[in-house]
């Protein structure tokens, strides 16, 4: 593995510009639960995810992003969730249908505002193009979205079948790519070019041995705080300074979660946003889509009833503190691994990590 710190300051490595690390490999340990060994949503077995990039020449800067809570035929195999609404300024489709029935029956689809319906119809084609799917007559494609008319031209709608098709086909286990990348590549957030960012925490065996992850399309405003330390305040970007948006968050677990208490997860989640200074602006879309991947609490088609089992109540402090553990973490990764976009000849600056780390250092020790 390639070395990228070149010196430290008071505990912090220092990094060259052209290299982006992740917030844990700059020395920022967030919580107090470990990660899984990818850091990732996807350390939640089955999960996989898939990114299409749109970028036109300065003018577009946009794309779909992918979560597939299993390799399967989710329509038939499908998984309980749940929504947590903080502020409702978004256009997330398909949210009634999985409030009632507290599952999950198509992949979930991250992109831009004006995409949202394009992005739904191709992907409800390209399910009902799947084998097993010919008698099926109803759908609900779950499409969240953000705004990045501020770095691309939204107006244009630019996402295509093809790039809903090649997120879907393409996604996949293993490391997430980051920052400027599928519904991450035209967003901004605390002043700073925003993006994907993802994390996860895996809890040690006495609480189950269950892991979170979190993966998040980060387009929102506020005061940027990073473990405690005023960074937007000192770094001079902060909200009010013409910096608005949105914020998607998907929890993902293999702890054997009901609809119910995965709302309670979700609802967790936003502590992690607020833990980075967002400040929840009347502007911003801010929402939490929680899943449970067990095998015990899957709905299967055809079944006449379901028989599951499923985490006491009394248990759930653990997963509630892994996930904003993981939000928090993911959407700092969303900043550091965001890169420099221009549109139309201005540019976005990605957040600078060495005055961040100095900042930091300055003030936690």
């Amino acid at each position: 593995m390639t070395r990228i710190a070149l010196l430290c300051i008071v505990g912090f490595p220092v990094f060259a510009h052209s290299q982006r690390p992740r917030a844990r490999d700059a020395g920022i340990v967030i919580g107090v639960f470990q990660p899984g060994p990818l850091d990732a949503i996807t350390d939640v077995a089955g999960v996989r995810v898939g990114h299409a990039t749109v970028v036109q020449g300065d003018s577009v800067h946009t794309g779909v992003t992918a979560i597939l809570p299993h390799g399967g035929n989710l329509f038939r195999d499908r998984v309980p969730a749940a929504l947590f609404v903080f502020n409702g300024f978004g256009k997330l489709l398909g949210a009634t249908q999985l409030q009632e029935h507290g599952e999950l029956e198509t992949p979930i689809l991250l992109t831009c505002t004006l995409c949202v319906w394009k992005a739904a119809d191709a992907m409800v084609a390209y399910l009902l193009a799947q084998p097993d799917m010919a008698d099926v007559y109803s759908i609900n494609p779950v499409v969240g979205e953000t705004n990045d008319g501020g770095l691309s031209d939204i107006r244009s709608r630019p996402i295509t079948e093809a790039d809903v098709r090649s997120a879907l086909e393409n996604a996949k286990d293993g490391p997430v790519a980051e920052g400027s990348v599928g519904a991450g590549a035209g967003t901004r957030a605390l002043g700073w070019k925003g993006g994907i960012g993802t994390s996860s925490r895996r809890l040690p065996a006495k609480y189950g041995s269950y892991t979170v992850g979190v993966l998040v399309q980060s387009n929102y405003g506020g005061i940027l705080t990073i473990n405690g330390a005023p960074v937007g305040r000192e770094l001079g970007r902060y909200d009010f300074q013409d910096q608005k948006g949105s914020c998607m968050m998907v929890v993902a677990t293999d702890a054997p979660l009901t609809s119910r208490d995965l709302e309670r997860v979700a609802k967790r989640a936003i502590l992690g946003l607020a833990r980075t200074g967002s400040d929840g602006s009347p502007g911003s879309g801010d929402y939490v889509i929680a899943f449970s991947t067990a095998t015990s609490v899957r709905r299967h088609a055809g079944a006449g009833t379901y028989t599951s089992e499923q985490l006491r109540h009394d248990d759930l402090g653990p997963i509630f503190e892994a996930t904003a553990e993981a939000t928090e973490e993911a959407l700092i990764n969303s900043l550091f691994r965001a890169t420099e976009v221009t549109y139309r000849g201005h540019k976005t600056e990605a957040i600078p990590i060495d005055r961040t780390l100095a900042i930091m250092a300055r003030w936690l020790h």
